[in-house]
């Protein structure tokens, strides 16, 4: 990317030009951003056509931070502070039933990262926190002083498939007998002591344990699954959706949604056809069998970027499927079972 072009949006996304290209805005039409954060894919699509863009974002602070670009797209531009997992009731209140493309940026912004208070950063000394909307009852630092052992071990296998989960589960609760564990700092050193070093993996040791409380914390793959079912009711026919993943388990959900409901997956030989995997309508076809990954440029430009894929669809015509309790055990859904406390806090 140029200097000029950076200037032009500000912060980038991994993956802005690739996605947005994936969604081919057109003047006149209706595009969300399902994760507005720095307003990168928003700004590219408002300036790409004569297009609406509905921005959702939970974070106060990407509201805020709206505020200094946001004005000059005017009536094009409409920003909603609630969970891409609520698109479908909040395009309704504004009479909206169908649009052209969905764009998702999944996992966390780096307007969170880079915000030391907000306790999302092993790098960034802060609070531990880490509630993207503030409006959670349960934190980081009540989360890790509270919850029993087991649940502590369960939350970073499942979330940030961590190994040595129960390792550093019992060591924070033997850690916070003593004293309460009340900042990143204090947690990060915790866990680079008990975990050491990640062998072949160039990954600090407190990188999955982070992501899983985060990921835990904030619902976020029960909202992914709730906004790839959202993102399916008001896409029109031909409308697209791009989702841009940062780890394993969001990837998973999102190939194995799509792959579903394209009602298609390879074989297993490339010399053989593709089968059909139901006898449903497909709701989308596939744009590409494989996910569109950063260029090295790219990776050498932003770290970050390393792990991105970006998997895109196009709706068919065939209405949106109903769904029962199987649906998110079967594309992939962690179903874990807690304690009574916990599920209480959370």
């Amino acid at each position: 990317m140029s200097d000029a072009y950076s200037r032009d949006y500000g912060h980038l996304p991994v993956l802005a030009a690739e996605a947005v290209s994936a969604l081919a805005p057109q003047d006149g039409e209706t595009y969300v951003d399902a994760t507005m954060g720095g307003g990168g894919y928003t700004r590219m699509l408002l300036e790409r056509a004569d297009c609406r863009v509905i921005a959702f974002d939970r974070d106060p602070a990407a509201m805020q931070a709206a505020q200094i670009w946001a004005e000059k797209y005017g009536s094009r531009l409409t920003i909603v502070q609630r969970p891409f997992a609520e698109m479908v009731e909040a395009l309704e209140e504004v009479s909206i039933s169908q649009v052209h493309g969905v764009v998702m940026d999944l996992g966390v912004s780096s307007l969170q990262l880079d915000e030391g208070m907000r306790g999302f950063s092993f790098r960034h000394d802060g609070p531990l926190n880490m509630r993207m909307d503030q409006q959670s009852t349960l934190d980081a630092r009540e989360l890790l002083n509270r919850a029993e052992e087991k649940d502590l071990a369960d939350i970073f296998y499942i979330y940030g498939e961590e190994k040595k989960s129960r390792i550093a589960a019992r060591e924070i609760v033997r850690v916070r007998q003593s004293e309460p564990i009340e900042t990143t700092g204090q947690l990060s050193t915790l866990l680079e002591k008990v975990l050491g070093p990640q062998g072949r993996e160039k990954i600090h040791p407190a990188t999955r344990i982070f992501q899983a409380i985060r990921i835990f914390i904030n619902d976020e793959l029960g909202q992914l699954a709730k906004g790839l079912l959202a993102a399916e009711r008001i896409l029109a026919a031909a409308g697209r959706l791009a989702a841009v993943t940062f780890h394993s388990l969001e990837d998973r959900l999102v190939k194995r949604f799509l792959t579903q409901r394209s009602a298609v997956q390879q074989a297993g030989s490339r010399h053989m056809p593709d089968v059909v995997t139901s006898d449903v309508m497909p709701t989308f076809s596939l744009a590409a069998r494989r996910p569109v990954l950063p260029s090295a440029e790219e990776i050498a430009a932003n770290p970050r970027a390393r792990s991105a894929k970006l998997r895109a669809a196009v709706r068919t015509q065939t209405p949106a499927q109903e769904v029962g309790p199987e649906f998110l055990r079967s594309i992939g859904l962690p179903q874990p079972v807690f304690s009574p406390a916990l599920r209480n806090w959370s």
